[in-house]
């Protein structure tokens, strides 16, 4: 995959710059053009750039920008949640989100376009999966993100979350390499705790980001207190079972120091009992975690129904008196189709 100047990490810059035989002091300058400054386009002509610079940039081995065009943009009714469809180098296509209230908007950011994970109930993962995207199309996801509001607020993201198209953690190392240019001080300089990575349980990446020197938040999806309620939502859970996923973030939260935080999507009739909610506060008994119900956000390939919020209250009630934190996620732009689970593309390129 070609290389742009949006997915290159500070000290890559500086070593393409040096093997050109240009100062790698002038890295400063363009990670401030394009991170900071949100240049577009060719920067070969930007004034504040040294000739060295410009004429690197010109060559044609030189990175190039990230091809990402703005094809849609869907403001939900609540004024703040605005879906951006956004369309590749090769045509495909993927969502992000900005969501929040001035002086805290955050970004939710695509990972993949379409998902392999196969999640029943998320428009992504009813997609299929066709490709990785680079840290390039993640990175100026956020910067497109930043751009408008800007524009829009005159103000500037302040948290990022993982949780768009796509499974995160299965696409490993673009995804670190993109998160360490956004949380980069010279960039756009989110702070790593105002990150984080939602993932379905995909156990491989997990024990990967234990060992990232960055703490960023993990955010587990759960949905089921066994293997076979489990297993009916999140095909990978035959692959990877309740316990070893249980052990894994468990050990997790030990060597990060960190809370483990597990998303239950609230489905009537399907995982909302109260018996549900006495069998999830078990299993996670003892493990430094918070849990966020999500009631059922509407997709088209899925039959379930959101509970009444009188359920939701009340399996609320029985995972906190256990001990159990736990948080009802406020429902945004669900009216755009911008919440939770449904993100769903228009285009995929199969490769």
């Amino acid at each position: 995959m070609t290389t742009t100047l949006e997915g290159l990490r500070f000290d890559a810059l500086e070593q393409r710059l040096a093997a050109a035989e240009v100062n790698p002091v002038h890295a400063k300058a363009v990670f401030n053009a394009v991170q900071r400054k949100l240049i577009e386009g060719d920067l070969s002509s930007v004034e504040t750039l040294l000739p060295p610079v410009q004429r690197w940039l010109a060559a044609e081995d030189a990175p190039v920008r990230c091809a990402l065009e703005q094809t849609a943009e869907t403001p939900s009714a609540d004024g703040y949640t605005h879906k951006y469809l956004l369309k590749l180098a090769d045509g495909a296509e993927v969502e992000s989100v900005r969501m929040g209230f001035p002086g805290r908007f955050t970004a939710c950011l695509s990972s993949q376009v379409g998902c392999a994970m196969g999640c029943v109930f998320c428009a992504t993962g009813q997609m299929g999966f066709s490709r990785q995207l680079s840290a390039g199309e993640i990175v100026a996801q956020a910067l497109h993100v930043e751009r408008r509001l800007r524009e829009d607020f005159g103000e500037r993201l302040r948290n990022i979350v993982m949780m768009g198209m796509g499974e995160p953690l299965h696409n490993f190392e673009p995804l670190m390499d993109a998160l360490d240019i956004l949380t980069d001080t010279r960039g756009l300089n989110i702070g790593p705790a105002r990150v984080a990575i939602s993932t379905v349980g995909y156990v491989p990446g997990i024990r990967k980001l234990m060992q990232h020197a960055k703490r960023y938040s993990l955010a587990v999806s759960l949905h089921g207190a066994s293997d076979e309620e489990r297993g009916k939502l999140i095909p990978i859970n035959k692959r990877w079972p309740l316990a070893e996923l249980l052990e894994t973030c468990r050990e997790y939260s030990q060597v990060k120091k960190a809370r483990v935080f597990f998303a239950w999507t609230l489905i009537k009739g399907v995982n909302d009992s109260d018996d549900h909610a006495q069998r999830l506060a078990a299993l996670l008994q003892g493990m430094d975690a918070h849990v966020n119900l999500i009631p059922l956000n509407p997709t088209d390939d899925f039959s379930g129904e959101a509970p009444e919020e009188a359920r939701v209250r009340a399996f609320q009630e029985i995972i906190q008196a256990a001990g159990l934190p736990s948080t009802v996620r406020q429902r945004r732009g669900i009216d755009v189709a911008a919440g939770c689970g449904q993100l769903k593309a228009k285009k995929l390129v199969r490769r």
